[in-house]
């Protein structure tokens, strides 16, 4: 899976990389559990807003994506 090797290269380059190898195997799991998490939640919340068109829900989907490592493709090329 795409997804899960990006946010865990995110996570080691830009959270985690002073501290990788004091992080035990649970711990990591947690962070990147919590990341996939809070990422889902944001992207709930996006969707449910009423006042956002079709374009801003895209938009700031693949603002969240790209906030944990991802990207949306071709989506965010403008």
């Amino acid at each position: 899976m795409r997804i899960y090797k990006d946010i865990l290269e995110h996570m080691f380059k830009e959270k985690l990389n002073d501290m990788f190898w004091d992080l035990e195997v649970d711990d990591l799991r947690d962070a990147f559990q919590s990341a996939c998490c809070d990422a889902l939640h944001e992207i709930k919340s996006i969707v449910e807003n009423p006042y956002l068109s079709d374009f801003e829900c895209i938009d700031k989907i693949v603002c969240v994506l790209e906030s944990v490592g991802s990207d949306g493709g071709g989506r965010h090329d403008f």
